[in-house]
């Protein structure tokens, strides 16, 4: 299973540089070829592979774990790659928690947190083992994320590919438990410590309490 990611994994990658590298003024019909041209985002390829990926996630086919490292790679050596992948996680944490049925999402949202907690924690769960290949525990008011094989890992110096995982992690507390506290990154494959490990603290804002 390892050696195969979602396909919602690397079309996160490709859906954040498309919006990043899309210009939020509005530009001459002229200037849109010539920013095509320039723009990784905005590019043909990048277009084409999206709508690739896309119909990969709806017929639930798995994408192979090499060909989402090669993609990683290319944006991870863009100037802007940590933007990139922060943006990437965000998006694959909002597509992954609109998978919930849409009954579970209101019920974490309306029963009390004593409650809601552990109907949102194992849905945490599922969502990280299908779209990260990553394993959700929780340990008191911590809750971690393991993941034993990066996509990002060599992606980019500086283990700036890792934001991906951190930036997904802490979307997903904040639409399961309206949580906005940090996310620390505890271990690193890339400092030879194992597997990579993210933690936070599973609490929600007082205003869920």
């Amino acid at each position: 299973m390892t050696d195969t990611v979602d396909p919602l994994l690397p079309l996160s990658f490709l859906e954040a540089v498309r919006n990043v590298d899309t210009p939020v003024e509005d530009f001459e019909a002229e200037l849109v070829s010539d920013l095509r041209n320039k723009r990784l985002g905005l590019s043909d390829t990048i277009y084409n592979q999206i709508k690739r990926f896309s119909d990969a996630v709806k017929r639930g086919q798995r994408t192979s774990f090499e060909e989402a490292t090669g993609i990683a790679r290319l944006l991870g050596r863009r100037p802007d790659a940590e933007a990139v992948f922060r943006a990437a996680g965000r998006h694959l944490a909002g597509e992954s928690y609109r998978t919930i049925n849409g009954v579970t999402r209101r019920v974490m949202l309306l029963l009390p947190s004593l409650l809601a907690r552990p109907i949102a924690l194992g849905s945490t769960r599922r969502l990280a083992r299908r779209y990260l290949n990553a394993r959700i525990s929780r340990v008191g008011a911590m809750v971690y994320l393991e993941v034993p094989r990066s996509v990002t890992i060599d992606a980019a110096s500086r283990s700036t590919g890792c934001t991906y995982y951190e930036a997904g992690l802490k979307e997903l507390l904040r639409l399961m438990v309206n949580s906005g506290g940090a996310v620390e990154h505890v271990r690193c494959a890339a400092r030879g410590e194992g597997a990579c490990q993210w933690r936070a603290e599973w609490k929600p804002s007082s205003s869920m309490e």
